[in-house]
């Protein structure tokens, strides 16, 4: 049971996908300007996220090592492409709110860094619960990242006016430039909370980088050479 809780927790703070892997920054940063999109986007990553983690969890022992990554792709896109169906015909506004970042979910280093580490070696339980602990860690993220961006930026939260603020709004925070500086914000804050220990160091190495085997270690620096012993 304590695996269980570990693996569903892992997600939330200690591996929090944005905030401490900084995987999926790009949506993160252009989507969080209101609450409810952070909201519609952290949805719809997180049923992209458990059904590719289900599907290539069950496929791990039938898929070939040589095609792991295009067939990997394959079965996000076909998810992203159902769950941009849904929302285009029962949410049409979010549609339009999340716009070309909805079917880029594809190329969200998220779901395919989870596919890669972890549904690709785990069992189909396991793997659930990895995405939906990945998955809430990533919408609340977006949650508090939009929230803080809407309330200051806009006077608003999930569109309705807040006294005072409304009329005290500071602009920047909806811009690029403001959504980066709070971005630096949280980060330094979940370091401190987790002192720095989020992720071990040896974890971004070769072992623990999702390009490796495509690469073939190639990009990453030799490992400097022990110095002769002395005498």
């Amino acid at each position: 049971m304590g695996k269980h809780l570990k693996i569903l927790t892992n997600g939330i703070i200690k591996e929090n996908p944005v905030l401490v892997l900084l995987l999926g920054c790009c949506p993160f940063l252009a989507v969080t300007t209101q609450a409810s999109n952070a909201i519609g986007m952290g949805a719809a990553t997180t049923a992209v996220l458990l059904g590719s983690n289900i599907f290539i969890s069950l496929l791990r022992k039938i898929i070939s090592e040589k095609v792991r990554i295009p067939c990997y792709i394959v079965i996000i896109a076909s998810f992203v492409t159902l769950v941009q169906m849904i929302v285009k015909a029962y949410l049409p506004s979010l549609n339009d709110s999340l716009g070309l970042f909805l079917p880029l979910i594809v190329v969200n280093c998220i779901i395919l860094g989870r596919a890669e580490m972890f549904a690709s070696k785990n069992s189909v339980g396991d793997s659930v619960l990895d995405a939906i602990g990945m998955g809430v860690g990533f919408t609340l993220a977006m949650l508090v990242m939009a929230s803080i961006r809407e309330i200051f930026g806009n006077g608003t939260w999930f569109g309705l006016a807040i006294p005072v603020l409304s009329s005290n709004t500071i602009s920047l925070l909806t811009m690029p430039a403001g959504g980066f500086a709070i971005f630096g914000i949280l980060i330094a804050i979940i370091n401190k909370v987790t002192k720095g220990q989020g992720v071990k160091k040896k974890e971004f190495g070769c072992e623990g980088c999702v390009h490796a085997a495509a690469c073939g270690k190639l990009a990453c620096p030799a490992e400097p050479e022990k110095e002769a012993t002395a005498e």
